[in-house]
């Protein structure tokens, strides 16, 4: 009785390869073309599609807004302002640019909390006397990530940054394993001044 050997193809591999090659250019271009969710029209339709929000907000004039937040993982928080009657009012990406541009010096915890939605971390330095939260935000600088970094002394806004993560094996930053990155001024050649804002800020270091 003949015994048969069966070796691989060598094309199968390369096969494989492009295989992988070509999911991956998919979910490229699928992150292209994310778009934000259409406008919801009523609180009970928001409810339906998204599911309980991350918190409810109340507002002076009587309406609510719902937050849904995406940290730490996520880069954006959904907010949806409804009035007493359930009513959509508007809806807006409370990490998108122009709403981190609105963090301004001398807001408290809670301002900046209702402005851009829970937060990703938080951390105290004792020399500086600083209490630091960030947000995961849209990446547009180097590294894999960037951070959006706003700074109180005593409870209130003193400052913010930007930070850009970066890939280093063995390390941990902030729950990325194998991730490490500083503000600028924060570590020395670890972080890079990031495209700031021109309003409140426009400076890492100072206002």
């Amino acid at each position: 009785m003949s015994v048969r050997t069966y070796r691989s193809s060598p094309s199968l591999p390369r096969a494989a390869g492009w295989l992988l090659l070509l999911l991956f250019a998919g979910l490229i271009a699928g992150c292209a073309s994310f778009e934000p969710p259409r406008p919801y029209t009523t609180e009970a339709e928001a409810l339906s599609a998204r599911g309980e929000p991350t918190r409810r907000w109340s507002n002076d004039d009587g309406t609510t807004t719902l937050e849904y937040s995406t940290q730490p993982n996520g880069r954006s928080c959904l907010m949806v302002q409804v009035d007493a009657g359930g009513i959509v009012l508007r809806q807006w990406d409370a990490l998108a640019p122009e709403n981190l541009a609105r963090v301004e010096r001398g807001m408290d915890r809670e301002q900046v909390s209702r402005l851009l939605g829970t937060h990703r971390s938080e951390q105290r330095f004792r020399n500086s006397g600083e209490e630091v939260w960030d947000w995961n935000i849209r990446n547009d600088g180097p590294g894999i990530a960037t951070l959006f970094n706003v700074h109180f002394i005593d409870g209130k806004v003193v400052r913010t940054s930007q930070t850009y993560v970066f890939p280093r094996d063995g390390a941990v930053y902030g729950g990325w394993s194998g991730y490490y990155g500083h503000p600028w001024g924060w570590g020395i050649g670890w972080g890079y001044p990031g495209p700031f804002f021109p309003r409140p800020f426009g400076h890492p270091f100072f206002w």
